[in-house]
């Protein structure tokens, strides 16, 4: 039996009980039990969802900035004091522990950080006497309804990425969370509402494929935003421009890691071992291949390897857990999938985390690590998303960055080095939208932009910082002149030339 009712979509303010009559169970990825429903909405839902937006938008676009900024800065408060129980909805669903969930929290608060200063952020420009009498100043003004589309791996962290920044530049803003994680989205939702936003102005809908669809064909929606895999952000981005919509979609990666001979290869060590298998490998900026230079890859290989057996595997609710369960059943068999794969194509498993000290229950794979991998084998061309480590050995410099340079992906790319002059080269040279220097995850800080480069974005915007305004807003250019205007007692003098 589920631990609790069959979750509600949020509208107009309040809960909102689903009418389709369809409905799938979420799970405790730990244990494989259901821990409670969510209803899959109708086009009809969707659409109640969007007209209620609508009319709440046309209020909220209204209101002050000063206004708006208060309900930010109320609304990460709040966020922060319910941080604690938000990690644990999100650990119970995705199966990440409660450490990687406040992580995932507090990197999210940081774009709610960011918002509160939309007073300065939405600031235009004026040039004065353009030609004689004539003035031009610009204006951002909002897009109203906004849709935000997001992923199971990050319940909070992604959907306040969006919906910070679209809601203080004056949208309303619609989120379709992950059918898999949820509950954490009506959470953000009441938080909304206690933080002062007017009802409909932040709204859930709960839903697979069917909601999405409704989302994008729906008239009144003027932007998507969207996070997940390629192949969905592609289709999303086709789907959303064909109708006249506004979308940025994010979505795999294939981040490489790449260290030169140089490197600290403890501090490279561990770099790899928290980025390749924090949260399970389920994150789109996770480390997945390994490139070492010339003669430092039997000392990497061998020091990350070492390493890895203290890793304990289990669920969230033991606070000595270090890796977590994969969201479901079918992705697990599907890592191990590639894990089985690049074994019978070659690749060495110098650390094998299909088996072990691993619960009997729930849906868990432990850290694997595969050596001497080929750019031809499966585990390199393809976005993994496990616990699962590719190191591809590299005789040079030129060739480590041909293999980041010539993958389909182009999330993130690091370099361990202790070299000034490379690790310049590196940033210069690299093919991705984000790059590390001795930094395994370079996820950017709120007030720059997250995204990547080839098959990682479709769109030219970018999520959260200065695009994400860009992106929630358009651009208006007023260009003004007054004639003489003597009602107010005033001898006005106008020049001739």
């Amino acid at each position: 039996m589920p631990e609790q009712d069959e979750l509600q979509h949020w509208i107009s303010g309040s809960a909102r009980a689903g009418r389709s009559g369809r409905t799938i169970p979420v799970l405790d990825p730990a244990t494989g039990a259901e821990v409670t429903s969510v209803p899959l909405a109708s086009a009809e839902e969707v659409g109640e969802a969007v007209a209620t937006a609508k009319v709440a938008g046309r209020a909220w676009r209204a209101t002050s900035l000063g206004r708006r900024a208060d309900v930010l800065y109320a609304f990460r408060q709040i966020l922060r004091e319910g941080a604690d129980e938000l990690a644990r909805i999100i650990s119970r669903e995705h199966g990440k522990t409660h450490g990687d969930a406040l992580g995932e929290i507090a990197r999210g608060a940081e774009n709610a950080d960011y918002a509160t200063g939309i007073p300065e952020l939405l600031k235009g420009s004026f040039s004065e006497q353009v030609s004689t009498g004539v003035d031009v100043h610009s204006i951002r003004q909002p897009l109203g309804v906004v849709a935000g589309i997001t992923p199971f791996n990050f319940p909070a962290m992604v959907p306040l990425w969006m919906c910070t920044t679209a809601i203080a530049c004056g949208n309303a803003f619609v989120l379709k969370p992950s059918e898999k994680v949820p509950s954490a989205a009506v959470v953000l939702a009441r938080m909304w509402r206690d933080a002062g936003l007017p009802d409909g102005v932040f709204s859930v809908v709960h839903g697979d494929k069917g909601a999405v669809d409704a989302l994008i064909a729906h008239p009144d929606v003027a932007a998507i935003s969207f996070v997940g895999s390629t192949p969905v952000a592609r289709g999303i981005y086709a789907a959303g421009t064909a109708a006249g919509k506004r979308v940025q979609a994010l979505g795999g990666a294939k981040n490489h890691m790449v260290v030169m001979p140089d490197a600290d290869v403890d501090a490279a060590a561990d770099a790899a071992v928290s980025a390749a298998f924090g949260s399970a490998g389920e994150r789109c900026m996770a480390v997945s291949v390994v490139v070492p230079v010339g003669d430092v890859a039997e000392p990497l290989v061998a020091a990350i390897s070492r390493r890895l057996p203290a890793l304990r595997v289990g669920p969230a609710s033991d606070p000595d857990t270090d890796i977590g369960p994969l969201i479901s059943a079918e992705h697990r068999d599907r890592v191990l999938g590639y894990v089985d794969a690049g074994v019978a194509e070659g690749a060495e498993l110098v650390v094998d985390g299909r088996t072990g000290d691993l619960p009997d229950s729930g849906y868990f794979v432990g850290p694997c690590v595969l050596d001497r991998v080929e750019r031809s084998m499966s585990v390199y061309r393809d976005e993994i998303f496990g616990p699962v480590l590719s190191v591809v050995r590299a005789d040079s410099y030129d060739e480590a960055l041909s293999l980041v340079n010539e993958h389909e992906f182009g999330n993130g790319a690091a370099i361990f080095t202790r070299s000034g002059g490379a690790a310049r080269q590196f940033s210069f040279d690299v093919e991705a939208g984000m790059v590390g220097v001795n930094v395994p995850v370079p996820v950017p800080v709120a007030h720059f932009s997250f995204g990547g480069w080839k098959s990682s974005l479709f769109g030219d915007a970018r999520i959260y910082g200065p695009e994400g305004v860009r992106f929630y807003t358009r651009d208006k250019v007023v260009t003004s002149r007054w004639q003489r205007d003597s009602t107010a007692g005033m001898s006005l003098h106008f020049p001739s030339s």
